[in-house]
């Protein structure tokens, strides 16, 4: 580990960041509002003692630059959001990690490394306010959807575009920001896990495949409402009875996946009441899998078994689709230097895939070459405020991350720039 690091320092930061912006219900810093204000303006002293150049983008996305000997860039992000009552470290880990290693380059190269290395703070990662993950990584990359993205609103009535205005932001401009990945040669995140897997394995540290692709449907079976008394139970058409099996079914349906997750996130009956049989049951299904193949048998699986969970109760059944995105896998070769960097750090490393989505998931889809490493999550808990990782397995990814970044460094130089260039659509 070069001397210029110092990861204890990022850990010191991190418990600033808390108290600033945190209460005893966990941490406040939901997009677009005055806590998250206080974050960006935090981390922004934070980046005044560097050299870098420090911009908002289109989408309200904030950059530091630290200029290199070539226009070739190193990309490191994350985000600074919370969701409501969060976590200490979801987000803001991978941001102050970032800008750790920005210290240190700037330290060991004398203001100029190799390639250029920026950070970046994606506005609204989490989704929170409008319920919309990924707003500017997804404006970045191109992939945002503008119609749907206009007509948000938050619980308050306030529309994402006005929202966005209070912030110094153009909605309709939004998608300017994809300029930024111009020169983009790779693109890193740090993140801690949220989930259990490294915890069970007694390992602190993982390389991560990929994001999951999610297929999220509503799946709503009509049946016929009737007196709960004076109704057989062989004469009824229960929507209920169709779901409740259908509840039972995704746990196969995913076990047969391999390596997929099937979950039914919420339920709601008509007429609702005690006294009559259900007319109509809605449920929400929520389908992921690294391997896109593997997610479509999983969506094909969940639609035959509600067919025929409807027609032995004699009942309806109708599929509507919330929202969908395809597996974004990560590149090989940075999935192997993050391996290495760990390896090298901890002495062993492990490879898994994310279920929850990250921003990494919009530069991926943007065609810029993409990884992520793990930190073990204790309790396997994230979005709550008892979210923790332990402090030396902190500073060991802050360590480790650095290792992947000069990493990549050299990666990108003995590439001369081609690498990633031909494996992107232009911008």
């Amino acid at each position: 580990m070069s001397m210029a690091l110092n990861p204890k320092r990022t850990v010191a930061e991190l418990k600033v960041l808390r108290a600033l912006t945190g209460d005893e219900h966990g941490a406040q810093r939901v997009a677009f509002t005055p806590g998250w204000v206080a974050a960006r303006a935090w981390l922004r002293e934070k980046l005044a003692a560097l050299p870098v150049e420090v911009h908002e983008d289109a989408a309200g996305n904030l950059w530091a630059t630290l200029r290199g000997e070539s226009e070739k860039a190193l990309l490191m992000g994350g985000h600074i959001d919370s969701v409501p009552n969060g976590g200490w470290l979801d987000g803001c880990l991978n941001v102050m990690a970032g800008l750790e290693i920005l210290r240190r380059m700037n330290a060991q190269y004398g203001g100029k490394p190799p390639v250029t290395v920026r950070l970046v703070d994606w506005a609204d990662e989490e989704g929170a306010r409008f319920g919309k993950s990924l707003f500017g990584s997804s404006a970045c990359s191109g992939k945002l959807d503008m119609a749907e993205a206009r007509g948000l609103k938050d619980r308050a009535g306030v529309t994402l575009p006005e929202a966005l205005k209070v912030v110094g932001v153009d909605f309709e401009k939004v998608k300017d920001s994809g300029v930024e990945l111009k020169n983009a040669e790779a693109y890193l995140e740090l993140h801690i896990e949220q989930g259990p897997v490294l915890l069970d394995l007694g390992l602190p540290l993982g390389a991560v495949l990929g994001t999951f692709g999610v297929e999220r449907h509503v799946v709503t079976f009509f049946g016929q409402a009737a007196h709960s008394g004076s109704t057989p139970m062989n004469r009824r058409k229960d929507a209920f009875l169709a779901a409740g099996k259908m509840s039972q079914e995704i746990y196969r349906i995913a076990e047969r996946s391999g390596s997929g997750v099937c979950t039914i996130g919420s339920c709601t009956t008509k007429p609702g009441i005690v006294t009559s049989v259900v007319e109509e049951c809605r449920i929400t299904l929520d389908q992921r899998h690294l391997d896109a193949a593997a997610l479509a048998q999983m969506l094909k699986e969940a639609k035959d078994a509600s067919e025929q969970f409807a027609a032995e109760g004699n009942v309806r059944v109708a599929w509507e689709r919330i929202w969908q995105i395809e597996p974004r896998p990560f590149h090989a070769e940075l999935i192997g230097l993050c391996d290495a960097a760990i390896a090298e750090t901890v002495g062993k490393s492990h490879r898994l895939p994310s279920g929850p989505l990250h921003d990494a998931a919009e530069t991926c889809g943007a065609g810029v070459p993409t990884v992520m490493m793990f930190v073990q999550s204790l309790h396997g808990i994230s979005h709550n405020k008892i979210e923790d990782t332990r402090e030396e397995h902190l500073e060991l990814a802050v360590a480790a991350f650095d290792r992947l970044a000069e990493k990549t460094v050299a990666w990108i130089v003995a590439a001369g720039g081609g690498r990633a260039m031909s494996e992107r659509r232009n911008f």
